[in-house]
C-alpha cells in the first residue's frame, strides 16, 4: 500500500493535483492528507478522496471496507490540527468526527457519487468514519 500512495502522491504532486492511470478522467476529488503519527509523532502523508462540505472538506475512513479503520483515522483523533494539499495549495484544517443527521447526509451524498463506498459498507460491520475537515480559527 505504501508503494501504491507514494506513486499516487508523486503524481499529484507533479500534476498540480491530478492522477491518471486508473483515476484518468475520473470526476476524482482527491486531497494528500498531512497528519502526526499517533505513537509515532512523525510526519505522515495519505491520498484521500474529498467531498466538498459547508465551510471544509469530508473525507471517509473506508480502507476499502476492512475491517479496521486507517491509521490516518487514529492519527488524526490523537493530532486534530492536519494540513491538506489541494490541487496546487496547501491549508491548515482541524479535523472533527461527524455525527448522527451530518454524518448520515455526507456518507449518502458520497455513496451516490461514487458507489465504490457502499460496497466498502457492504464488506465491513464497522461504520465507516466520516470526518470534516475545517480551516483553523
Amino acid at each position: 500500500m505504501n508503494d501504491w500512495n507514494d506513486t499516487i502522491i508523486e503524481e499529484f504532486r507533479a500534476n498540480g493535483g491530478q492522477v491518471g492511470g486508473q483515476f484518468a478522467g475520473a470526476p476524482l476529488l482527491l486531497l494528500l492528507l498531512h497528519t502526526v503519527g499517533a505513537k509515532s509523532g512523525q510526519p505522515r502523508v495519505n491520498p484521500v478522496m474529498y467531498q466538498k462540505v459547508n465551510g471544509g472538506y469530508a473525507v471517509f475512513a473506508s480502507k476499502g471496507g476492512a475491517p479496521t479503520d486507517p491509521d490516518w483515522y487514529r492519527n488524526l483523533l490523537a493530532h486534530p490540527q492536519v494540513k491538506a494539499e489541494i490541487g496546487t495549495g496547501t491549508v491548515e484544517l482541524v479535523a472533527r468526527v461527524a455525527v448522527g443527521d451530518e454524518r448520515e447526509r455526507i456518507w449518502n451524498a458520497q455513496k451516490a457519487a461514487y458507489p465504490g463506498f457502499a460496497d466498502y459498507e457492504r464488506k465491513t460491520t464497522r461504520q465507516i468514519p466520516v470526518v470534516v475537515l475545517e480551516a483553523t480559527p
